[in-house]
């Protein structure tokens, strides 16, 4: 049974990392953004996508841990 999990967490991180490298080979082209009066340079959209992506996988438990932090203190 471990190996099983072991095997289907493989074949999910290989499912989601080819999924990546198609999106990335997908969207190759190029955009700059602009806000706020704010501009990049121009990069490929799928940059900009997995930028946010990772911003949000960052973001997401920081304020998770911070909400339970402020109701552990209450």
């Amino acid at each position: 049974m471990r190996n099983f999990k072991r095997l289907a967490l493989v074949v999910a991180a290989l499912l989601v990392a080819s999924a990546v490298i198609l999106f990335v080979l997908e969207n190759t082209q190029p955009v700059a953004l602009f806000f706020l009066g704010w501009s990049t340079p121009q990069l490929p959209i799928s940059v900009f996508v997995l930028l946010a992506l990772l911003a949000g996988m960052m973001l997401g438990p920081l304020l998770a841990w911070f909400v339970s932090a402020r109701r552990r203190l209450k």
